[in-house]
């Protein structure tokens, strides 16, 4: 990479483009400080006993979960303590006709576009380490394979006892200091990796492709990376997929709810992608799922990038499907990349469809009838939120495309070698320093690492492309 080069893209101009809110209205505001200056409330359990720490990259402050994970007699106990917007939130009220019209916390490399006022999200309603918090306490009980045997979720008052991130407790745990890790996570480095071969069992399909992200570049501007995941991440999405495949079975179990879906992979969609396999020389024993397969892969090599971006095409239709008495569930309630049904319950603060899921859960398990407002918005939600994934996955790409554009302008007509992810006239490369997604035209060998030529790479439009070199 030009070491020269200082990348600043505008993201401002992709601001605009999609037209997102600069500010929240005065009257949502107004209420947001109104609502933020009430405490716990009645009608609590007093949960601070309880040990929780969250587990987030360094600096946030919008913390919608705090875990405890603990060994038992019997297997392990979670807690997963969750922001309780629904008792912030009025219904009806100019603060929920805004984050319904928002959808969820857009996040751009410069700053985010919150779906709640900072006052709520990084302060009165975040799971922060300063004090009690009215939470949403769910507490599911495991045997020593990691299969739940009991679940329980109830409105709770808690206290966060340490603000930590993904690297320093993967440090914790990598040292085998005995009482280095935190006590209230003592067990997550043993249910983790259980619950994540569960998974695989289940057929849950993990692609873990090369994860962009804009990063400041040290000199002003910005560059792209990939971001590394390291285990803890991993075990922590684990305690997360959890919840929400607990959350999805008192759902259907009571006839009401909301699930994220994603039809299981067809059979010729499989059987393509074994055909792939065999193309790149990667071993598929009968037998084995495509799961199996993509769990068994190295990360970074030439093949394993290329197999996982083919098996992309497994992973086909997500959506959200809403049901009640009038709306049976859906056929197929499953979630394809997670193998099990699934219902979104963990992130209030960034996702607006969390709040209504958490209120259906209280209801059920507490044996009271779900609230008429959440009723009353079920079939609005899943269009509602397709359309704020759409727009939050379109403004993260732009923000990508532009800052690589921006760092290869001056290098158009170069060669650089990539390796082919799919062949085509388009095909799809992928350059490792930058990390760039782009674009090729020519004579393309799926899997195989190829001289190109840099055609196009425009800071304005994020357009970029390569063609194969002679």
């Amino acid at each position: 990479m030009n070491p020269d080069v200082t990348a600043t893209p505008d993201f401002d101009a992709v601001r605009g483009e999609f037209d997102l809110p600069a500010a929240f209205p005065p009257a949502v505001l107004v209420e947001a400080e109104s609502v933020a200056s009430h405490g716990a409330g009645p009608d609590r359990v007093d949960a601070t006993d309880v040990e929780l720490v969250t587990i987030d990259p360094p600096g946030s402050k919008d913390l919608d979960q705090a875990l405890g994970v603990v060994r038992t007699d019997a297997g392990f106990r979670v807690h997963y303590a969750i922001a309780d917007l629904g008792a912030v939130v009025t219904p009806g009220g100019a603060l929920d006709e805004e984050v319904r019209r928002r959808g969820q916390t857009v996040y751009l490399p410069d700053g985010s576009v919150p779906l709640h006022p900072p006052v709520l999200s990084e302060g009165a309603s975040s799971l922060l380490p300063d004090g009690p918090r009215a939470a949403v306490l769910w507490t599911i009980d495991l045997d020593v394979a990691g299969e739940p045997t009991s679940v329980d979720v109830r409105r709770a008052v808690v206290r966060s006892r340490a603000r930590l991130d993904y690297a320093g407790v993967q440090a914790d745990v990598d040292s085998g200091v005995e009482g280095r890790v935190h006590p209230a996570i003592s067990g997550l480095a043993e249910l983790g990796p259980l619950r994540r071969a569960l998974a695989v069992q289940r057929g849950a399909i993990e692609l873990e492709l090369p994860e962009q992200e804009v990063v400041p570049d040290g000199d002003g501007g910005w560059t792209v990376r990939v971001r590394r995941r390291v285990p803890v991440e991993d075990w922590n999405a684990e305690m997360s997929l959890l919840t929400g495949t607990s959350a999805a079975k008192i759902m259907l179990g009571a006839g009401i709810g909301l699930l994220r879906t994603l039809p299981a992979p067809e059979a010729d969609a499989v059987a393509a992608l074994r055909r792939t396999a065999a193309t790149l020389g990667v071993d598929w024993p009968d037998g084995t799922t495509p799961a199996q397969v993509l769990g068994a892969l190295p990360r970074d090599t030439p093949t394993a990038l290329a197999l996982r971006r083919a098996a992309t095409t497994l992973l086909r239709g997500a959506g959200y499907a809403a049901f009640d008495q009038a709306t049976p569930p859906p056929a197929d309630p499953g979630h394809g990349g997670i193998g099990a049904p699934y219902a979104h319950v963990t992130a209030p603060l960034r996702r607006l469809v969390d709040r209504f899921g958490t209120e259906i859960c209280l209801a059920l398990v507490a044996g009271t009838p779900v609230p008429g407002w959440v009723r009353a918005a079920l079939p609005s939600l899943p269009e509602l939120m397709a359309g704020s994934d759409s727009l939050a996955s379109k403004v993260s790409r732009a923000c990508v495309d532009r800052t690589e554009a921006t760092l290869l302008a001056s290098r158009v007509g170069e060669e650089f070698d990539v390796v082919v992810l799919r062949p085509g006239d388009p095909g799809e490369v992928y350059l490792q320093d930058p990390p760039v997604l782009a674009r090729c035209t020519g004579r393309l060998e799926l899997g195989a690492t190829v001289r190109v030529r840099l055609a196009e790479a425009d800071p304005a439009t994020g357009r970029m492309s390569f063609t194969a070199a002679r």
